[in-house]
């Protein structure tokens, strides 16, 4: 089965790309969102497709931790880094789809360690 354009699936679920922008910039805000975009061009040069992984990958820490902090604190935690403030600073510079990614893997590690043992 052939997978879907991003172009259909913005008509689905967004009805245009309007909709799509709408609906990102309202998770785009400090405590999910590091601003690293030109200000000439801003989101609306962005492809459907990367505005799609944007819109669930914020979607998705909003609904799980919150905020780009608690996601930080919980990849430490994977790591079994709690104490180790240069790891924490430097994972605050990352984009949250980064971190969002990091979590993921050291979540697929604890998961996979667990079974093995």
């Amino acid at each position: 089965m052939a997978t879907k354009s991003p172009l259909s699936i913005v008509k689905e679920r967004f009805q245009d790309k309007d909709g799509l922008l709408k609906a990102v910039r309202e998770l785009v805000n400090d405590d999910l969102w590091i601003d690293r975009l030109d200000s000439d061009k801003g989101l609306d040069s962005v492809s459907n497709k990367k505005l799609l992984r944007l819109h669930t990958v914020l979607s998705d820490v909003k609904s799980k931790f919150g905020s780009r902090e608690k996601l930080v604190d919980a990849i430490i935690g994977h790591d079994g880094r709690g104490k180790d403030q240069g790891r924490k600073d430097g994972l605050s510079r990352l984009s949250t789809p980064r971190l969002y990614d990091l979590y993921r893997v050291g979540e697929r590690r604890t998961k996979a360690a667990k079974a093995k043992a």
